[in-house]
């Protein structure tokens, strides 16, 4: 699916990407040395959510049910696997360059322009007696002065050694919906050619092309290679699942939107396994009565594929982004990849525009099939109820780790205005992350940090937590001060201990203050209440 362009300004936008430094999120990565584009680097707020979320998917697949096991594979594999997948073949995108600034852009994500094309031949310098032969071309848009064109083309022609250029052979024409031309700054652009978004390396100390290898972009191709090995191991039987976390790596020309679109990301991919429809369909109903909505012997692709759209909503919803804040895009006949039956985009509303979160995808028996044809490996299953072999098919829930957690920052984000008891407003910004994957669970807080008996009582309290949870103890400042610290990291929970703690009024002796941060209301608890109740509201 095409994205949308993002507006050139975001207020929004900046006031996270603002936090997200301030506060430890997410960093330009090699920041000291001026960055490098398209990479990033999690802070230890954003370390921790992103963990968080990685964790709790890995769980949700791997211990909470039976037909889904795990893998770790590697980084670099045999160059074999992407000519089998297709990569090294197609995985490229269509690249325009700017003639003027040399700016990279993917060809299909031009915005079509209309107006006065002015075109040159070349240009000359008198007073060097110099030429320069190069053609340009610039547009400028309807009822704009020409002098803008000739002002674009006087930089092209100053930049190839003409530094006074007078043109030749100057000619209009009028140009409607061209994605010929720089929105930017009206420059000609080249034609498109093919570039290849792998990066390449080489696997041992000569750089040879028989030494040639690829970091992956993306981890779906190592389940398809060590599916009949982990389908043995396991002892599973289809329908079963292979999912896999992990990095991938792809070489876009034109990183953009923060951590939307990067070089470097994470992938959180799931391969199930499912039967043919002919062979599914033969299948023997079960013997012992499924629940509604429960997988079914004699499920088809369609019937799968729509299992696994709902049951990632659901999940989606399980971590703070409902259904209201996602839009499900069913990829037309025309935009699917040839081997791909249906794929639908799991799409969350950016401030920058609706972008997609996770594909799902079936995909057929395309991948299994190629790894057979290429390997000379067969990857046929034997099917012992139906007695027969085939070639499984696959659904592919597959999601972006970082985009996951972009999301998730933009859906914590808020601004409110809130009144202290002196009567005095003020903004408060608050991360309001669901406390399933909030970076840190609870913080405590001794009211005062000069009196030892509650510093060692808020230590001890810190202790008891930090087995089953994160903790953060912060003593500096007014606790005013330091709930909204942790109001902007995200911190559901605040605990804090004050001298009705240590027994001033003796019916409150051995309770805390417990801070919800959303709510900011506080309640009082038994310090050996505290533990089972967080964990309660945490899970």
């Amino acid at each position: 699916m095409s994205e949308q362009q993002e507006p050139k300004v975001n207020e929004r936008m900046e006031k996270i990407v603002s936090l997200c430094k301030r506060r430890g999120f997410i960093f330009q990565s090699s920041e000291i040395y001026g960055g490098i584009n398209g990479f990033w680097d999690y802070g230890p707020l954003g370390a921790e959510l992103k963990r968080n979320v990685k964790d709790y998917w890995w769980r949700t697949l791997t211990q909470y049910r039976d037909d889904v096991v795990g893998l770790d594979a590697s980084i670099i594999m045999h160059p074999r696997i992407w000519e089998a997948s297709g990569h090294t073949s197609t995985f490229s995108d269509p690249m325009v360059d700017c003639l003027l600034t040399k700016k990279r852009f993917r060809a299909d994500q031009i915005e079509a322009q209309s107006g006065t094309a002015y075109f040159w031949t070349g240009a000359t310098d008198a007073a060097a007696d110099k030429t320069c032969n190069d053609a340009f071309s610039a547009l400028i848009e309807t009822g704009k002065h020409p002098e803008y064109a000739r002002k674009v083309a006087r930089q092209f022609y100053q930049q190839r050694g003409v530094p006074n250029p007078a043109f030749l052979g100057e000619r209009t024409e009028e140009v409607i919906n061209s994605t010929r031309y720089n929105p930017d700054n009206g420059s000609l652009l080249t034609e498109p050619r093919p570039f290849n978004l792998m990066f390449k390396t080489y696997v041992g100390p000569v750089e040879s092309q028989d030494n040639v290898a690829y970091l992956r972009p993306e981890t779906a191709q190592a389940i398809f290679a060590q599916y009949k090995t982990v389908l043995e191991v396991s002892r599973q039987k289809l329908p079963f699942g292979i999912c896999q976390i992990g990095k991938a790596f792809r070489n876009e020309i034109n990183p953009r939107n923060f951590t939307f679109r990067s070089r470097e990301f994470e992938q959180m991919e799931l391969e199930f396994f499912i039967k043919p429809d002919e062979i599914a369909a033969k299948s023997a109903p079960a013997t012992s009565p499924i629940a509604e909505g429960e997988p079914q012997p004699a499920w088809g692709w369609k019937e799968w594929h729509q299992y696994w759209v709902d049951q990632r909503l659901k999940w989606y919803a399980s971590i703070g982004l409902d259904r209201s804040t996602l839009d499900l895009y069913w990829q037309k006949p025309e935009e699917l990849a040839h081997y791909a039956k249906a794929t639908v985009d799991i799409l969350y509303h950016f401030p920058f525009g609706a972008q997609e979160l996770e594909g799902i995808a079936a995909r057929g028996d395309f991948d299994l099939s190629q790894h057979q044809k290429f390997s000379g490996k067969p990857m046929e299953y034997f099917d012992e109820e139906a007695k027969t072999k085939y070639v499984a098919h696959v659904i592919e829930p597959s999601a972006g780790v970082d985009r996951l957690v972009l999301a998730l920052i933009c859906q914590a984000y808020n601004e409110e205005t809130v009144t202290d008891d002196k009567g005095k407003t003020e903004t408060r910004v608050v991360m309001k992350f669901h406390p399933r994957i909030a970076p840190v669970k609870v913080g405590v807080f001794p009211l005062l940090k000069n009196r030892p008996e509650l510093v060692r009582k808020a230590i001890e309290i810190r202790d008891l937590l930090r087995p089953h949870m994160t903790v953060f103890y912060d003593e500096s400042g007014a606790i005013g001060r330091r709930y909204r610290r942790q109001d902007e990291a995200g911190t559901p929970f605040g605990v804090t201990i004050d001298f009705d703690t240590l027994g001033e009024k003796p019916e409150l002796l051995d309770t805390v203050t417990l801070r919800e941060r959303d709510s900011m209301q506080q309640t009082r608890v038994k310090i050996a209440d505290l533990a089972p109740l967080l964990l309660s509201k945490i899970r």
